[in-house]
């Protein structure tokens, strides 16, 4: 079930990368696509990076489609689930990512509504939810093995234990009734919504 949306967002992003996220979302009766574009400051040179994600109404991810530029170079990539379930890159497969479930996107805090969405934990409850994670500025795709563990709410902030091991990364991040991040430490803080 997809949870009131908001129609967009946006993340400053901190830390990891300097830059700024924008969020359009396009809801219908087969599920939602997820519009976005990040623009950071990658190594010293200037990226931008244009997505669309579209799930199902479970969240699971359908497809994805990805341009990005950094100096004078374009990359684009397409993520498609296949019949039998498996994901493709420009349409090959890709062992390394078979079983997978969900796409993320280096300096994207969006991405990380879809295993929290799809899984649905309850307090107390954790999932493995490894995603085909796109790098920046190249848009190379790899396995990233994560974990959400959720914890006790701060009110009506959902808050999960979260971890990436190839990123040595541990943290508590904070989501909204609708499961789109407000505080990813060290990667983004919500600035707007509307």
């Amino acid at each position: 079930m997809i949870l009131a949306l908001p129609a967009s967002a946006a993340w400053r992003l901190v830390g990891a990368h300097d830059g700024f996220e924008v969020l359009f979302v396009v809801e219908d009766a087969e599920g939602v696509r997820l519009d976005g574009h990040v623009t950071v400051v990658e190594e010293g040179v200037p990226c931008a990076m244009r997505y669309s994600i579209r799930v199902d109404r479970g969240w699971t991810t359908q497809w994805a489609q990805v341009i990005a530029r950094s100096g004078s170079d374009w990359y684009e990539r397409q993520i498609q689930r296949t019949g039998d379930g498996e994901l493709t890159v420009d349409g090959v497969a890709v062992p390394e990512l078979q079983g997978l479930v969900d796409v993320d996107f280096e300096g994207s805090a969006v991405t990380n509504a879809l295993p929290v969405n799809r899984t649905k934990l309850d307090v107390g409850e954790a999932a493995d939810a490894p995603a085909a994670y796109v790098r920046l500025p190249d848009l190379r795709v790899v396995r990233l093995d994560q974990t959400y563990r959720r914890i006790e709410d701060d009110g009506d902030r959902r808050r999960y234990e979260y971890e990436a091991p190839e990123f040595d990364t541990r943290c508590v991040l904070v989501y909204d009734a609708a499961g789109l991040v407000l505080d990813y430490p060290g990667i983004a803080v919500r600035a707007l919504t509307l």
